[in-house]
């Protein structure tokens, strides 16, 4: 398999939040790198386009997209947010 991540990931295992439409899921971050992340999650749940990562114990707070998707994990990209002026 080609390697196409630009930042070298980091195994961590911390429990996280992603919210999206006024929902939270809870989620386990398996690993992460400046650019985006894996999680885990209980349950099978059908995500937007976009949607919020939250580490509470780390004040991480990152807007993200799916990149890719087995039943339970996810990879995600962090994305900038666009500051309007």
């Amino acid at each position: 398999m080609n390697e196409k991540r630009t930042a070298q990931r980091y195994r961590v295992f911390k429990g996280g939040t992603i919210t999206f439409e006024g929902s939270d899921v809870a989620c386990t971050v398996r690993n992460m790198s400046t650019g985006g992340a894996a999680i885990d999650l209980d349950a099978t749940v059908a995500l937007p386009a976009s949607f919020t990562l939250s580490i509470k114990r780390d004040q991480f707070v990152r807007n993200c997209r799916t990149v890719w998707r087995t039943d339970r994990r996810i990879g995600l990209a962090f994305v900038q947010s666009s500051a309007t002026m």
